[in-house]
């Protein structure tokens, strides 16, 4: 964690949970914002930057989804969903809307510190990665490379054919790695709401690039699915 401190700001509506979270983030090196309900949470993002957002799902105002939506809609910053909430379709939700993590209450503070590190960490890597790739206009993740300008792919040195919609599909994800979309929204982002179709058509799409970018499409290293919630391009 070089550099300038990193901000961390905690939307959590029980003070006691949240100034214990804030106590464990400021001894281990960072600053930390608490607010109390999600349309305050929301207020803060707009006062000032910050690095990294934990947040409640049951909070006063405007829960924790409904905020995870409007930070997604304006932010590109790792956001930890909290909850005492551990049924699965929660967590389907929030990796859906494109939490980066989900933990589930009670856990310890240092997991949390641990989980923050490690999120800002990966989102540190793939700035630098995607920072330089856009300059040059090409994109390297493993074997995989993805030109931009010239909308070529290689895959371990060989060139591999991409239909539009196809390359257009890779290098959305890719371009948003690690964060999962549902179908439903790779479509609307991809093809467009007025576009003829629905969104099985990004499963046949998916289906097709896993064959041309995957060694073993079954066991895919580049396009994963979350089941239940969509794909996500895993760095």
């Amino acid at each position: 964690m070089e550099g300038a401190m990193k901000k961390i700001l905690i939307v959590e509506d029980d003070p006691s949970i949240a100034n214990l979270q804030k106590d464990y983030l400021e001894l281990s090196g960072f600053s930390v914002v608490i607010e109390n309900t999600g349309t305050d949470g929301l207020a803060a993002l707009e006062r000032e930057p910050f690095d990294l957002v934990i947040l409640d799902i049951m909070l006063p105002e405007k829960d924790g989804f409904g905020v995870l939506k409007a930070i997604r809609e304006k932010e590109d910053i790792p956001v930890l969903l909290v909850s005492a909430r551990a049924e699965e379709i929660y967590k389907i939700n929030g990796l859906g809307l494109g939490a980066d993590d989900y933990i589930t209450k009670p856990f310890s503070s240092g997991e949390l510190v641990a989980r923050v590190k490690a999120h800002l960490n990966k989102f540190e890597r793939m700035k630098e990665r995607f920072g330089k790739a856009d300059q040059g206009g090409r994109i390297r993740v493993r074997g995989l490379v993805v030109e931009k300008d010239s909308r070529r792919v290689f895959v371990n040195g060989k060139e591999v054919a991409m239909a539009q919609k196809e390359f257009d599909l890779l290098l959305f994800l890719l371009q948003n790695a690690n964060r999962v979309f549902s179908k439903e929204e790779l479509f609307e982002r991809i093809w467009g709401m007025d576009a003829l179709g629905d969104a099985s058509t990004v499963t046949v799409h998916i289906a097709r690039i896993r064959e041309k970018i995957e060694e073993n499409p079954s066991k895919p290293q580049y396009i994963g699915t979350v089941w239940g919630a969509g794909y996500r391009f895993i760095v």
